[in-house]
């Protein structure tokens, strides 16, 4: 660990350590997400959330009901400046079987992309490519991404604010080339545990910024909207993250998702039925804060 830690630090890093992993076991358990023989691929990209899911995965594999085999995975882009030494020697210390695989997608990021532009779009979608075709060459069943609940939140709001969707990250689906089985072991795990964390094991961060990509504005004001009201409304974003996991379709419009159409008085009550002259039902403790309106908008972005 980074430093020794007091009778009330220890704790607290337990209760911190026990709440992560009682969160990834979840997930794991009601996405079944891991199963008896798998093979997954953690992918560990140097920073602080694929770092802390190895460590929870490593163990759970420990005391987990059924047998799965993890190995770690870091893609080397070939970026200027990028450690290599940093991760075989952090994976030799845990003694987990792991590949560095080496392509320089950087040079063709750089090639396509004008000076001064974000190359997240095209950079990402090299990586996985390559990375679907590692978890080939290695048999992984499946393949393991550190994206948090924050995550999940972000994206939601980046695709109803910016794509007119109601779509987020799924914590389990078929990879888009139809091979593989991509997960999500972090997604009840909240940003602020693993920052915290991280910062208690010292795990060896390598900076995301190698690259000298521009970051993401669109994905920033989501990110400084979200903190903001974690902030001013503490257990809004618990609130929001509940909400997507307890859709309700017919008190939504897509007609794609639920049959409007072929309702009529023989129905009966659907979900409740429309309470059509009753106000929306609201928590006792009000989240708005009027005054402070303004602070919430989201900026745009040209």
């Amino acid at each position: 660990m980074q430093e020794e830690l007091n009778a009330k630090e220890k704790y607290n890093f337990n209760k911190l350590q026990k709440r992560l992993r009682r969160n990834v076991g979840q997930a794991i358990a009601d996405f079944n997400m891991i199963e008896e023989g798998d093979r997954v691929m953690v992918c560990l990209s140097g920073g602080k959330d694929s770092f802390g899911m190895l460590d929870i995965l490593m163990n759970l594999q420990q005391s987990a009901p059924i047998h799965f085999d993890l190995v770690a995975v870091n893609l080397d882009q070939k970026q200027p400046g990028f450690p290599e030494h940093v991760l075989p020697e952090y994976l030799n210390t845990l003694g987990i079987e792991y590949k560095i695989v080496q392509e320089d997608t950087y040079s063709i990021v750089k090639d396509k992309i004008p000076e001064g532009k974000t190359t997240c779009s095209l950079c990402s979608r090299l990586r996985r490519g390559i990375l679907y075709r590692t978890a080939q060459e290695l048999g992984c069943t499946k393949i393991a991404l550190g994206h948090h609940r924050d995550d999940i939140l972000e994206t939601l709001f980046l695709n109803m604010f910016y794509g007119g969707k109601l779509k987020s990250m799924p914590p389990k689906l078929v990879s888009d080339d139809g091979k593989n089985v991509v997960i999500r072991p972090l997604a009840y795990c909240k940003e602020k545990d693993l920052v915290r964390y991280a910062e208690i094991k010292a795990f060896p961060i390598i900076p995301c910024n190698l690259c000298g990509s521009q970051e993401n504005l669109q994905r920033k004001a989501i990110k400084q909207m979200m903190q903001e009201w974690d902030r001013r409304f503490p257990g809004r974003l618990e609130t929001m993250f509940t909400a997507i996991q307890d859709v309700i379709p017919s008190h939504l419009l897509d007609h794609k998702l639920f049959d409007f159409k072929n309702i009529n008085r023989d129905s009966g009550i659907i979900d409740g039925g429309d309470k059509a002259f009753d106000p929306p039902e609201l928590p006792a403790s009000p989240l708005l804060d009027i005054e402070g309106m303004e602070m919430l908008d989201v900026i745009e972005v040209r």
